[in-house]
């Protein structure tokens, strides 16, 4: 059963509840979220849930009904988020993990490492004890592979994972690694499962050759009842009839997984399918069907592999393979995982100053030097501080999750022109990115030459196409003038700066006219005087935590009955929370389905807020909290 205590449950009496199960015969698994806290109760003697109702501190008592009592999403709603070194696995995410079927020596294990790093992998694979068929077959390099892991990890930063065999070595591979791998012919071996589920780490389950999911879930179960906290369950084919393929990829297995359980699923196309060539198309497929991640395996020279040299990817397919996961996550709102940098490089364009993140705080933003975006950084921060400059806003959200900057500076919305709805589709496609701040700049437009430059010399005047049709009143007075797009403001000052020629204009701000050393031929050319861009602060999920919030942004879908929204609302008006903004954006690949954006004001008693995102859970799918920041 599932124990939901009460919200402000006082200490004494959350140890009494616990004390009171376990000399009933139970085991207790404590869960403490951001607005609960449950015990999942499990054992083999029964108990009258009425007993535990009437305890003070106890909110509700939920019985769970599949065999799979802690990882049955009876007892966990939400999905159960893994953190493992600097990767989050589970939720929007897609974790890639890459590596050879086995450690063969410390020049290959680091150069794969390396390899698949570059391409975008965050955890690292590689076996030290093998389990073959064949007695003859190599067997692992044993404690010798696992320190080359190690080290592989230490030069990239990387998380590893490794296979452990048997109860003897679970000691020896967790000195070294982050992830156990309980392989397909272990899943039955209940005593191994026992063990690792007391060893303290996360741990990766693959499914047995022949087992159905319920079996699947009963041996993650085994893991959970003996206090393992993080499993990550891993689809990689089971046996059938065919035999083309080494095994048949059920990725049916996916979506049916997520459904019944709240542990993340990954699926391994390398041992699926066992043919170099159909990894790529049915990697692609498991993220399309809803995997949180992939597993596979990539060899320098996958024809001298000592194991599964067949099914390991060349370097060059990863990449492809890296490549297309990255077109492909944004249709499914998802995003890649990546590992922050280490090492600071510019990723800009040539006016960008790219010093190391160390001392000042840097602030990426599009566009280039003496954008709007970079004004709203000086007048936000109010500091000395570097600025990074990127060509897209993409760029953006990689530079902060990647920690090439500090935080990010991003446009949401103008008052003439609406929402910037590419930023707001990218914080969803970002799981790790949340809104930390905000501020609202006037937009004053300005023609902007060369220092020799006059109004008469003026034949061709370039801004980005919402810098020209606001200042369509001034334009029309100069109907000679050719009007061309750019794809920034302050970047058509640059870019007129470097053509050199007098009879070129840009319209941008008076600080783009300032960096580059140009005139301002005529101020505020700006149609409408009432020209407002509402910008965001954003950095990665760590380092959101911001005292004293006083607003907050969400997003979530309704479900699919009638008064869906206005029952959503219903919760915000009933706890007199003021909303500040609501706005519908399709969802990608869902014709005719919308997903909600709303700015809240979070009240002085934070908790409260807190509690409406719990009970808006009832009203709503894919709930999810984009920030909660001061304005």
């Amino acid at each position: 059963m599932v124990i939901v205590l009460e919200h402000n449950i006082k200490n004494k009496d959350k140890q009494y509840i616990r004390q009171f199960i376990e000399k009933s015969g139970f085991k207790v698994h404590e869960i403490s979220g951001e607005e609960e806290t449950i015990f999942g109760v499990v054992g083999n003697v029964t108990l009258d849930a009425r007993e535990i109702e009437i305890l003070t501190g106890v909110n509700r008592v939920i019985p769970i009904s599949s065999p799979y009592k802690l990882a049955s999403r009876e007892f966990k709603k939400e999905d159960t988020l893994i953190t493992v070194g600097p990767v989050k696995i589970g939720g929007p995410r897609i974790v890639v993990i890459a590596g050879p079927c086995a450690v063969e020596s410390r020049e290959q294990i680091i150069e794969t490492a390396q390899m698949v790093k570059e391409s975008g992998a965050v955890i690292l694979r590689g076996g030290a004890y093998k389990p073959r068929s064949s007695p003859y077959a190599f067997q692992g390099l044993g404690e010798k592979g696992l320190k080359y892991l190690k080290e592989a990890s230490l030069k990239t930063g990387m998380p590893t994972i490794s296979e452990v065999i048997s109860a003897e070595t679970i000691d020896q591979v967790k000195e070294y690694v982050d992830i156990l791998q309980i392989g397909a012919r272990n899943m039955y071996n209940f005593d191994l499962l026992k063990r690792v589920g007391t060893a303290g780490k996360t741990v990766m389950l693959k499914r047995g050759l022949s087992a159905t999911i319920q079996e699947f879930l009963m041996s993650a179960e085994y893991l959970l009842a003996h206090g393992a906290h993080n499993i990550i369950l891993c689809e990689r084919g089971i046996r059938t009839f065919e035999t083309y393929t080494r095994n048949t990829l059920d990725i049916s297995a996916i979506p049916i997984v997520k459904k019944l359980s709240h542990l993340p699923i990954f699926v391994d196309p390398s041992h699926a399918t066992g043919i170099r060539n159909k990894v790529l198309p049915m990697a692609l497929a498991s993220i399309a069907a809803g995997a949180h991640g992939i597993s596979v395996e990539v060899h320098p020279a996958p024809e001298k592999a000592l194991s599964d040299g067949p099914q390991s990817l060349y370097p060059e397919q990863f990449e492809k393979l890296m490549r297309d996961i990255e077109a492909l996550a944004p249709v499914f709102e998802k995003e890649i995982a990546r590992l922050p940098k280490r090492d600071v490089i510019s990723i800009s364009a040539k006016h960008t100053r790219a010093p190391k993140l160390k001392g000042k705080k840097r602030i990426a933003f599009q566009g280039e030097r003496g954008s709007f975006s970079e004004k709203a950084i000086i007048l936000y921060f109010e500091e000395d501080v570097d600025t990074l400059a990127c060509r897209e806003f993409r760029e953006v959200f990689n530079a902060v999750l990647e920690g090439n900057a500090h935080y990010g500076m991003i446009p949401l919305e103008n008052s003439l022109s609406g929402s910037i709805h590419q930023n707001y589709d990218l914080l969803l496609q970002f799981p790790d990115i949340q809104i930390v701040g905000e501020k609202k700049i006037r937009i004053v437009h300005n023609l902007i030459g060369l220092p020799e430059a006059t109004l008469d010399s003026i034949k061709r005047v370039y801004s980005h196409p919402q810098g020209l049709a606001q200042c369509s009143r001034f334009l029309e007075e100069y109907p000679a003038w050719e009007k061309i797009s750019f794809y920034d403001t302050a970047g058509s000052v640059a870019h007129i700066a470097d053509m050199g020629a007098t009879d070129n204009a840009a319209i941008a701000s008076i600080e783009a006219a300032k960096f580059n050393k140009l005139k301002v031929l005529k101020e505020g050319i700006e149609t409408n005087p009432q020209n407002y861009t509402r910008f965001v602060i954003i950095a990665r999920e760590e380092n959101a935590r911001i005292k004293n919030p006083t607003k907050a942004s969400l997003v979530f879908s309704t479900l699919d009955k009638p008064g869906a929204l206005f029952q959503a609302l219903k919760v915000l008006a009933g706890r007199k929370l003021n909303m500040k903004k609501l706005e519908s954006r399709p969802i990608p690949g869902k014709p005719w389905e919308y997903m909600f954006y709303i700015d809240v004001e979070i009240p002085s008693e934070v908790t409260l807020f807190t509690s409406v995102l719990e009970e808006l859970k009832a009203y709503t799918e894919n709930l999810r909290l984009l920030g909660m920041y001061r304005f």
